[in-house]
């Protein structure tokens, strides 16, 4: 069995469906938290990508540049940068997309707005040929909370946008993808991230975001992006099993 890595930044950031796919698709799981006090061992333990089948890192509410703050943040900056040049599959999403951007060389900086709730995606030409992506519609309905966005990494490939952000999915290489948007997600956990503190503190101080209209679409907005969950985290897992062989 092909294991996979997955960085975790905060508790409130569960792998949802991304671990309910992965698994289904015959993976097994090494979730590590970033934020653990045990991180320091596991910093030090390394990360050789030829013991891995693919690299997830997940979401977050830092900054990439909060190096000082979250000094984990620096080390998997490096860690990405070794799975890319290893050719390991490797997904980073929102915050993990960021940080994979960052890793190949291209800016962070704040989005023009916060992207908080549902958000219609539109996928780029180019996502007709990409191997996570082909044969989606052109229009799909995605779950987002970010304030943040990257300049598109060179040599990579831009996939979708929504009308607020351009940036919102690439790929670099054969296997490496960059999503800013939140496919992992569930009703419950939905339900979770606007009940948290800090969370609420954000969608209250962010202009026309209404948290309960929020949760009023969030059944419906699962249903409809269910493919678009199925294609993305399914194939990424046979990605993995793909190379998990080759090794």
């Amino acid at each position: 069995m092909g294991k996979v890595m997955v960085l975790r930044h905060v508790p409130e950031e569960a792998l949802g469906q991304l671990e309910t796919q992965l698994r289904a698709g015959g993976l097994d799981l090494q979730v590590i938290d970033c934020f653990d006090e045990n991180w320091p061992l596991v910093e030090r333990a390394g990360f050789d990508p030829r013991g891995f089948s693919g690299l997830v890192v997940m979401g977050g509410p830092m900054n990439v540049e909060e190096v000082a703050r979250y000094p984990f943040l620096a080390t998997e900056v490096d860690w990405l940068r070794r799975a890319v040049a290893a050719g390991l599959p490797t997904l980073g999403t929102c915050l993990g997309g960021q940080l994979l951007a960052k890793a190949l060389g291209a800016r962070v900086y704040k989005n023009r707005v916060k992207e908080i709730g549902w958000y219609e995606l539109e996928l780029l030409p180019s996502a007709c040929e990409d191997p996570l992506l082909a044969g989606s519609p052109n229009k799909e309905t995605v779950f987002e909370w970010h304030a943040d966005t990257f300049d598109l990494p060179s040599g990579a490939v831009h996939l979708a946008r929504t009308s607020t952000c351009a940036q919102q999915a690439f790929r670099y290489g054969p296997s490496a993808w960059g999503l800013q948007f939140h496919l992992e997600m569930t009703g419950e956990m939905v339900r979770d991230w606007l009940v948290q503190p800090e969370m609420c503190a954000e969608v209250a101080a962010a202009p026309g975001i209404d948290p309960h209209e929020i949760s009023r679409r969030a059944p419906a907005a699962l249903a409809a992006s269910a493919g678009l969950v199925a294609r993305v985290f399914g194939r990424f897992a046979a990605i993995c099993r793909q190379h998990s062989l080759r090794r």
